[in-house]
């Protein structure tokens, strides 16, 4: 079941919006609520969520604001990895999710927040209990991320790659399940607390460990998930048999779905962070999914 749609990801990180091509973010403002309203129009009582933000930055809200975007969503949402990419201590999480609360009357989702294995086990065991302790009871939604390691053999979703030295590899150590799959110690963990923390998991196109994510997801008793449908996943053959059995598969779940990255066709360049030239196409891409999977 779909409880929720997000409008993009991270939209304030320029390794998912080139905010080179639009620095007001007015592209983008115009993008998310024709979205937001392309969504309404298809499923009237589905909650649409501004897309997580990371760095968490209350300027950016307030800039939204501005250019009327939060007048079409009925939340917005914060990342934050405190022990692993940003400059800001674990403890803070309480204070830097109240700087967002403050210029908002919307309510503030935690859609992801994670720490890696990177230097070891005990570190993201630790770190997850301690989160948990920190802002259980502050967000009506909390997803950490995530449930899978990263193959390493993939490229993680990121502009520079390796040129960002450790903070690249950490990428692939965020999941509590390792790539040969067995649990790490945080898998006990997570499942201790997952009658109030969901987890988000994102699916390449035609991911092989689909299935054994859902079994993992049901074995840990996860109520909420937060995955994502691409836009540049979109223009692939097959696209249409591969959404299918990936919402078929989560159907078991609450899911928060996102739409985000632009086809490289579509955008002003050929990257997935690229603003689209024609903004009412990814509005369109939206509501066709509220309409196969949300109606």
């Amino acid at each position: 079941m779909i409880e929720a749609v997000m409008i993009w990801n991270e939209p304030n990180n320029k390794s998912h919006w080139d905010f080179q091509l639009d620095p007001d973010w007015s592209r983008f403002a115009t993008m998310a609520t024709l979205a937001a309203r392309a969504v309404h129009a298809e499923n009237a009582g589905l909650p649409r969520v501004l897309g997580g933000i990371s760095p968490i930055d209350p300027g950016f809200i307030k800039n939204m604001e501005g250019q009327g975007v939060l007048d079409h969503v009925e939340a917005v949402a914060v990342h934050g990895f405190p022990l692993d990419w940003n400059h800001w201590q674990l403890d803070e999480w309480p204070a830097k999710l109240a700087e967002v609360q403050a210029v908002t009357k919307l309510p503030v989702w935690i859609s992801e927040v994670g720490v890696s294995t990177f230097g070891a086990d005990w570190v993201q065991a630790h770190g997850l209990a301690r989160t948990i302790e920190l802002i259980r009871g502050l967000s009506p939604r909390i997803h950490w991320y995530s449930l899978l390691d990263l193959p390493r053999a993939w490229p993680a979703t990121t502009r520079h790659r390796e040129a960002e030295g450790s903070s690249y590899y950490r990428h692939f150590y965020m999941g509590v399940i390792r790539e040969d799959g067995t649990p790490k110690p945080s898998a006990r963990v997570l499942a201790d607390h997952t009658d109030e923390v969901g987890v988000c998991q994102w699916f390449h196109f035609e991911d092989h460990r689909l299935d054994t994510a859902v079994k993992w997801l049901e074995e840990m008793r996860v109520k909420k998930l937060r995955t994502g449908l691409s836009w540049s996943d979109y223009a692939r053959p097959g696209r249409e048999a591969w959404f299918d059995r990936q919402m078929k598969a989560l159907e078991p779940f609450d899911v928060t779905v996102t739409f985000c990255f632009t086809p490289e066709d579509a955008g002003i360049e050929p990257h997935y962070t690229s603003p689209p030239r024609h903004p009412e196409e990814y509005a369109e891409f939206c509501a066709a999914m509220v309409r196969r999977y949300a109606c």
